[in-house]
């Protein structure tokens, strides 16, 4: 019997036997308070161990990007090496900050006349949860940091929201392969974009998804600094203003010329770079 109990605990907490059988010892095969006890210890070693690496850099890591209806999320954690940002236990942070940003603005994705869009830092995604009954993130962030041994940062987060007739194009570059299926609607890379537009009745609605990931493309390759307005004189590539940009797909038009016949105009956009320094600018 406590031999079952061992597979048991062991199975459902995926700690190590000696610890398993060091709970279920000190709580006389009571797995409820053995599981308990575990969870507790491998938090204090992931705080522990978290206060230990802090002055470590964090410039590797990933942009997680997450869609959900109307509404996007996309969030950037750093660690120190590519190693671990490959590893499933890192992936899986990267998905408790991108849902725990997603579940924290679900009640102002509805009545929404416009676009809205609004960032958060480090310190205020440390506080959010990962769900209704979730965990704070800072905690999930020790853990990672107590399993993997190394210093980690989640280190910001866009939420962006549209109403009906609009719609959000996205892409992730460098993205790794969808093979975890614990990863239900999250892309992960080196790069990731969000462009907010609206479409007019003539727009193909089923072309939109395609056009939305060019966008994105565009943003990521060109990096520009505003959306600019079809009146802009067509720049080089030191042209900052995205519709004024050679597309990148065919450098012969700027965007603006490549969208307009579309029927889609671009609003806005957010463009995340892994490891690098950025001011992240406040909530709109």
């Amino acid at each position: 019997a406590d031999k079952e109990l061992l597979v048991k605990l062991r199975k459902k907490t995926g700690y190590s036997f000696v610890n398993c059988k060091t709970a279920l010892e000190k709580f006389n095969g009571d797995s409820k308070q053995a599981e308990a006890w575990l969870h507790e210890q491998a938090q204090k070693e992931g705080w522990s161990k978290a206060s230990k690496l802090q002055g470590r850099k964090t410039k590797e890591g990933l942009i997680g990007l997450l869609q959900e209806g109307n509404a996007a999320v996309m969030v950037e954690v750093n660690c120190e090496t590519d190693f671990v940002a490959r590893n499933a236990k890192f992936q899986q942070l990267v998905h408790q900050a991108a849902t725990g940003t997603m579940f924290h603005h679900q009640g102002a994705k509805d009545q929404l006349t416009t676009y809205t869009k609004h960032f958060m830092k480090a310190a205020e995604l440390s506080q959010l949860q990962t769900g209704p009954a979730g965990c704070l993130l800072s905690d999930q962030l020790a853990l990672a940091i107590g399993k993997l041994g190394e210093n980690m940062a989640i280190k910001r987060a866009a939420w962006v929201a549209v109403p009906a007739t609009y719609y959000i194009g996205s892409y992730v570059h460098g993205a790794l392969p969808a093979d975890n299926p614990s990863l239900p609607n999250m892309v992960l890379g080196k790069y990731g974009a969000l462009v907010i537009c609206q479409a007019s009745e003539q727009s193909q609605k089923s072309n939109l998804a395609d056009l939305g990931r060019r966008l994105g493309q565009h943003v990521v390759g060109m990096a520009p600094l505003s959306v600019g307005s079809l009146e802009d004189e067509p720049g080089g590539d030191t042209e900052t203003k995205m519709l004024a940009q050679p597309f990148l797909l065919d450098p012969s038009i700027t965007l603006g010329q490549y969208v307009q016949p579309q029927g889609v105009s671009v609003l806005d956009f957010v463009r995340f770079e892994c490891g690098e320094d950025t001011e992240i600018p406040e909530a709109e």
